[in-house]
């Protein structure tokens, strides 16, 4: 859980064995289901190769090789802020930077403390990665007896009606 202004963000980790497993895929059906239900989502995916977001030759680019430790680059439909640090950062440090929203999905932060879904495809996995306590369910093509809920990796609506009974996420102006 994410807690901004007195307000806590539940926040679930979407994780699996290895990439290729799935993982963006379920995610995918799970924010536009979400969106659907009117949600309000934000994402932090965990890179651990390090990524580029700005352009060679662009302003913002321009600004950051002049040595800018922060570049924020604001239109009338996104704000995007790129800031430079040292080490890598704890994900609740991250996390406390994510305001508004209904719920935050991370993917990649395997390791977390956080509620994870597991995507487990037959094809590729042989066994779950998570200890079962850590799990607040399953998506797999095949169906695990464990006692943890197991959702089909196409049932995204019922992926998102049990993270609004344990975390009570309801979408902005539903009950108007």
């Amino acid at each position: 859980m994410a807690e901004t202004d007195n307000h806590v963000i539940p926040v679930i980790s979407i994780v699996g064995r290895s990439s290729n497993s799935g993982k963006t895929t379920l995610l995918e059906k799970i924010i536009r289901e979400g969106k659907r239900r009117r949600w309000r989502v934000a994402t932090l995916k965990h890179d651990v190769h390090g990524f580029e977001m700005d352009q060679p030759g662009k302003d913002t680019w321009r600004h950051a090789q002049a040595g800018a430790d922060v570049v924020a680059i604001s239109s009338p439909k996104k704000i995007a802020v790129l800031e430079s640090i040292t080490e890598e950062q704890p994900l609740d440090d991250v996390l406390t930077r994510i305001r508004d929203v209904d719920v935050i999905f991370t993917e990649g932060y395997k390791h977390s403390n956080k509620p994870k879904i597991e995507v487990f495809r037959s094809a590729v996995h042989q066994e779950l990665f998570s200890k079962p306590e850590e799990l607040l369910a399953i998506a797999s093509d095949v169906l695990f007896d464990n006692g943890i809920p197991c959702f089909h990796l196409d049932d995204a609506a019922g992926i998102c009606d049990l993270i609004e009974e344990k975390f009570g996420v309801t979408g902005r102006d539903r009950f108007r």
